[in-house]
């Protein structure tokens, strides 16, 4: 089971960074969120996006379902920063009861991602990595295009430090989660 432990934390940061970042972008007027701003796509709402749907892509795959390149027919499926954050908040969901069910034969399993015209095959480890490479990486590029903005982007890279105990201790309870949530095993 130890071998798990790390995917589910990484599983729970990110769904607390994804939080974090989108309840700050909650603070910008809808202009602010659409404007056009430097970065691998060209607005914080375009880049959101992106990670929701790359994370219904791979999340669906994860959970034996067939979505494939139907996950990005719709580029920006979500309008404003509420709706965005409500969606992510629901795949990060999944995603956590994804790891939650993972054993340690799990981790070598194998799962078909429906990629159109070929089925991809790989190991749920490697994909849940991958994964969460793709979302650090993009959140990375999120955050700094809110902070061109008036609201101050948030801290990110904490990963549950002491520190951060009292703000992560308000901000679990909105997520329903505990400090014995994320780390029991």
């Amino acid at each position: 089971m130890e071998a798990v432990l790390p995917y589910r934390a990484m599983a729970y940061n990110n769904g607390w960074a994804n939080h974090r970042l989108l309840t700050a972008c909650l603070r910008l007027s809808q202009a602010d969120f659409v404007a056009p701003r430097t970065g691998f796509f060209p607005s914080l709402r375009a880049t959101l996006n992106h990670i929701l749907i790359i994370d219904r892509f791979y999340v669906d795959a994860m959970e034996g379902g067939t979505l494939g390149p139907a996950a990005w027919a719709d580029e920006e499926p979500c309008e404003t920063a509420i709706t965005l954050r409500d969606a992510q908040t629901e795949v990060d969901r999944r995603l956590i009861a994804v790891v939650e069910r993972l054993g340690m034969a799990d981790l070598n399993r194998v799962v078909d991602i429906h990629r159109g015209d070929h089925i991809q095959r790989e190991r749920i480890d490697r994909l849940l990595l991958h994964l969460f490479q793709h979302q650090i990486h993009h959140r990375g590029q999120a955050h700094a295009m809110l902070s061109a903005t008036e609201v101050p982007p948030p801290q990110l890279d904490e990963f549950f430090a002491a520190g951060e105990a009292p703000l992560r201790a308000t901000e679990f309870a909105e997520l329903g989660w505990t400090e014995e949530t994320v780390w029991a095993g």
